[in-house]
């Protein structure tokens, strides 16, 4: 039925077009409504960037951008400082750089990894900063002050922390998978109270690192009713977001996940990590134990580990660590084609926009391809520093986060094709 291939809405409030308030975007999509952005870009004629300026400290968290503002958060780690920052979009200024936690020490973590790699969520007057273990806060916009901190939920995420959190309502939603203890919690975005915490209800038989994940859940709809989709090692499951009420789950044999869920014609499409990743289209609708029953089917030809599936319309994109790209029949699993995009390591998600997927390597590489059923590359374009973090996009611009640098990337000459 139609209402059931258009179920998965968004969440409760829509953005402006102009905004990009968590990962993903509007609804963790990878969706932007943008149109006339930028195809070719490079840095050594300064092609189509608008500014490129430096980011203190390290992290990974994707920019979210609302208004005039774009936000992310950094660890500098010598310091032991976990920090937001703000950043003017029209010049690239830093207007806000504030300390929030400062920990008496560091966990150990994954030498790819940061201590700032959640990415915030922010709506109008609020951004919500996350980093695990070290703690989850609220800060106003406005002037950058804290309006709560929360440093009560902890986990060992043996890694470094990595899933972000998102808004539904009133609640702010987080994943918390660790070595020892495993649970989805939702705090008062007003307060930051504890308002319900949900252990992982699937017993693992293996312990420690097997146990962990960093994916971060979604809001989708089913038969008018909001399912909180949350992937964690060995399970992924649906929960009700105001109570955190298991409705199903699903087993699976991965663990150290790491991409969101994606959703659409009526199915969640579940990747399940580490060593060996499986993507699975799973029908919505189930209670229970759904393992037997509403898995449509399974695949794991050049499935990710670390970036997050793409869907659009009745097909899906992904590309893989090793930068195999794949356009598959959302429907039935079927790869349409998988080609090489070139490049090494792919750790941020693909974005769409205007008929067009953009990749970003490790190594700085974007390579867009047209979203359709021939493969068909429209542009290879380069920059300096290593990418992890998944880019934003807001208005016609596109803002890269790399491993010291901030770019603004938009059409600036009309001679150039768009």
């Amino acid at each position: 039925m139609l209402q059931e291939l258009l179920l998965l809405a968004l969440l409760t409030t829509s953005p402006a077009a102009a905004d990009w308030p968590q990962f993903r975007g509007p609804g963790s999509r990878g969706h932007s409504q943008a149109t006339g952005l930028p195809l070719v870009w490079n840095e050594t004629e300064n092609l189509n960037i608008a500014w490129k300026v430096p980011i203190p400290g390290r992290g990974w968290s994707s920019p979210v951008v609302r208004g005039e503002r774009i936000w992310m958060t950094t660890a500098l780690d010598e310091l032991r400082s976990l920090r937001a920052i703000a950043v003017d979009v029209a010049t690239g200024k830093i207007i806000h750089d504030v300390e929030i936690f400062r920990p008496a020490a560091w966990r150990p973590g994954h030498v790819e990894n940061s201590y700032a790699s959640p990415t915030p969520v922010i709506e109008e007057g609020r951004i919500y900063v996350h980093f695990g273990s070290y703690g989850t806060a609220a800060l106003s916009t406005a002037d950058a002050r804290p309006l709560w901190t929360n440093q009560e939920l902890r986990v060992d995420h043996e890694h470094g922390p990595g899933s972000s959190p998102i808004l539904y309502e009133d609640l702010l939603l987080i994943n918390f998978d660790g070595t020892d203890q495993r649970f989805v919690a939702a705090l008062r975005k007003d307060t930051g109270e504890l308002a319900w915490k949900a252990p992982r209800s699937v017993k693992l038989e293996k312990k420690g690192a097997h146990q962990i994940a960093f994916s971060t859940p979604v809001v989708v709809r089913w038969a008018g009713k909001p399912q909180l989709i949350s992937t964690g090692a060995g399970q992924v499951s649906a929960y009700d977001p105001r109570t955190g009420e298991e409705i199903w789950r699903l087993r699976h044999d991965g663990y150290s996940t790491v991409p969101q869920p994606a959703f659409g014609i009526g199915m969640v499409f579940v990747d399940t990590g580490y060593i060996i990743p499986h993507l699975l289209g799973v029908r919505l609708g189930g209670r229970g134990d759904v393992t037997d029953t509403h898995v449509a089917w399974i695949t794991h030809w050049k499935v990710p580990a670390n970036s997050s599936p793409l869907v659009v319309g009745d097909r899906i994109f992904m590309v893989n660590d090793e930068g195999f790209g794949s356009w598959l029949d959302a429907r039935t699993g079927e790869d349409l084609w998988c080609e090489r995009l070139g490049g090494r390591q792919y750790r941020a998600s693909p974005l769409y926009a205007n008929g067009r997927i953009y990749t970003w390597s490790v190594r700085g590489k974007t390579v867009v391809i047209r979203a359709a059923d021939k493969y068909e590359v429209l542009a290879v374009n380069q920059l300096d520093g290593i990418i992890r973090a998944t880019p934003a996009i807001a208005g016609r611009a596109i803002y890269v986060r790399s491993e010291a640098h901030l770019y603004r990337i938009e059409k600036r000459d009309a001679s150039v094709p768009q």
